[in-house]
């Protein structure tokens, strides 16, 4: 690289790290972007990025708005044509693959869909398998398969137009349309702006269960650091000429942030973003059981709660708060009793649990380099 800077040395070493998720073994890079630049008359809109995306994971790049976020992410298909610098997929230079070919490989997702207004839902979802020749049959049972998977009911959907249809409802079809012939490796850029706040947080869980269901490595661009530290498996946080300030899992940009222009980002909502991120252990409870004081059924029973007053170990802070808040009207002077797997008592769940648990977050969350 031309330029040495801590976000550039992160970047390099957080690439040979292996996958977020626990207990994963370390993955095969997808997507590599070596010394990647892009000018336009003069300006530069991405200044020698270097950058690895491994297979499986979900990548999300962050920044504000003119930060390069979406330029990298076309130069990764050629809908733009990088200055200089190599961007590999796989195997190959994608500056030696056919534009066309590549991007029929790739599926890419857009905010506002770009589905065609002529075409019905089965007929948008089968445009790739139909550029590539197959068969009706099998275009057919495929088409069945994605709207399926995306939620949608083939025999209520196939046939209609995209004017029918909801904004959440076309963001469906357009991720099965960009899944028809399962590209190894999907680029979404905004994917989920042009749906109402509900219906997007339903869609951000339904997709990261997809995903992580078909195993997908996806490269996703979006301004919101909420959606971002929700979705992914690491984040890449990136200044003005796509400057990487921090790539790192969520928790560890939440907590550690690497530079004043990532604290900035994560902003005032920093402890809401831990509590999205956190779940509720042993460890942050009041009275905890121990070995010699085992724990007790709840209720009399190992069958689980029955009051809907109790918390479950694992739960999501957020949910936690919540659970205290509406228990008490006070969450400061709220507590409720936690049940393991098993429906057995093993403590109680106050205020106090729910800060502890915010330092241990804090305190174990990694730094990359």
């Amino acid at each position: 690289m031309t330029r040495s800077d801590p976000g550039a040395e992160q970047a390099a070493a957080a690439d040979e790290q292996p996958a977020a998720r626990a207990g994963a073994p370390a993955r095969r890079v997808a997507i590599r972007f070596d010394a990647v630049r892009k000018e336009y008359a003069g300006s530069v809109a991405v200044d020698d990025l270097s950058l690895a995306v491994h297979e499986g994971e979900l990548l999300v790049l962050v920044g504000p708005s003119g930060c390069g976020k979406s330029t990298t992410l076309r130069m990764a298909n050629r809908l733009v044509e990088p200055t200089s610098g190599r961007i590999v997929l796989g195997d190959e230079d994608v500056t030696d693959v056919d534009p066309v070919a590549l991007r029929r490989r790739i599926g890419y997702v857009i905010q506002n869909v770009g589905l065609f207004p002529h075409r019905t839902v089965a007929q948008n979802v089968a445009t790739v398998p139909g550029l590539l020749g197959w068969d009706r049959r099998r275009t057919r049972e495929r088409v069945a398969e994605l709207l399926t998977l995306v939620g949608l009911d083939p025999d209520g959907y196939a046939r209609r137009w995209p004017h029918e249809l909801s904004g959440g409802e076309r963001q469906r079809v357009g991720v099965a349309r960009a899944l028809a012939t399962d590209p190894p490796v999907l680029l979404m850029d905004e994917p989920f702006g042009a749906v109402d706040p509900v219906g997007r947080a339903r869609l951000q869980q339904e997709f990261i269960r997809l995903q992580r269901d078909l195993g997908t490595t996806v490269m996703m661009v979006t301004h919101d650091i909420d959606e971002a530290v929700r979705m992914a498996d690491r984040v890449v946080v990136l200044s003005r000429g796509a400057r990487v300030e921090q790539l790192a899992p969520p928790l560890e940009v939440v907590a550690r942030p690497a530079s004043p222009a990532v604290a900035d980002l994560v902003g005032r909502g920093r402890s809401a973003r831990l509590l999205a991120l956190g779940r509720l252990e042993p460890v942050d409870l009041d009275h905890p059981t121990t070995d010699d004081a085992p724990a007790v059924a709840a209720h009399g029973s190992g069958d689980g709660p029955r009051s809907g007053r109790e918390l479950r170990l694992g739960a999501e802070l957020g949910d936690v708060v919540a659970a205290l808040t509406d228990a008490a009207g006070d969450a400061d002077g709220a507590a409720l009793p936690v049940l393991d797997d098993a429906g057995r008592v093993v403590g109680a769940a106050s205020a106090r649990s729910v800060v502890r648990a915010l330092h241990r977050l804090t305190a174990a969350a990694p730094t990359s380099g």
